[in-house]
């Protein structure tokens, strides 16, 4: 039988990680951004060698943090990484905004622009724009232009989400979308810890493509 927990849940699971001493932030975000890396070459193993473009795409909370840890991780591997920001890199929570610095110095941190990522040529999608945290709908200017990337770029870019794909209830499956172009689906979804009920609920599976949790010490 497989647990699964709320977003709620995992969140007082990471607050009582970090206020009791045996993990920062930090730490957490590090060890998922990695997770996500280790889950994807396993997934995709042709990607482990050659040089590979991936277009990153990073929202304004934690899941766009580990995005930003994606990227570093990436490019150091030899990728060829642009990386897209919803929302200002000065308002970053502080694992976030630290994260954002470190690629800061590898790489470009570009402004949200719906026709850029749209029309860009990638091997691979991330999708770290809003996660398991997410209650209230994304709006159009948003999920459009991933949506018309993510489903229009041919068999050889690979799709991933952080956690969830944008605009996924992860507690319930409910599509939260102000858009008729739905979801970014993703072909591999990589989550933290446990899955969520979201996962395998109503629109979740088309959604989230193949599930993989991946450890980060909790």
């Amino acid at each position: 039988m497989t647990e699964l927990l709320t977003a709620a849940q995992m969140r007082s699971l990471e607050t009582a990680a970090m206020e009791t001493g045996p993990v920062t932030g930090q730490e957490l975000m590090e060890r998922a951004g990695a997770g996500v890396v280790a889950a994807l070459l396993a997934h995709w193993p042709e990607l482990r060698a050659g040089s590979f473009r991936a277009l990153v795409l990073c929202g304004p909370g934690n899941n766009g943090g580990d995005g930003f840890v994606i990227a570093r991780l990436l490019h150091q591997a030899g990728w060829t990484v642009t990386l897209h920001l919803f929302g200002d890199p000065d308002r970053l929570p502080p694992d976030a905004a630290l994260n954002c610095s470190r690629w800061q110095a590898l790489g470009e941190v570009r402004p949200w622009d719906g026709e850029a990522i749209a029309g860009a040529r990638a091997d691979l999608v991330v999708d770290a724009v809003f996660g398991a945290g997410l209650t209230r709908p994304v709006p159009h200017e948003i999920v459009s232009p991933m949506v018309i990337g993510m489903g229009h770029r041919g068999r050889s870019c690979r799709k991933l989400a952080v956690d969830s794909p944008t605009g996924l209830c992860m507690d319930s499956g409910r599509v939260l979308v102000d858009s008729e172009a739905g979801l970014p689906n993703a072909d591999l979804t990589v989550t933290f810890h446990r899955a969520r009920p979201g996962h395998y609920l109503a629109s979740g599976p088309a959604a989230c493509g193949a599930v993989v949790v991946a450890d980060i010490g909790l």
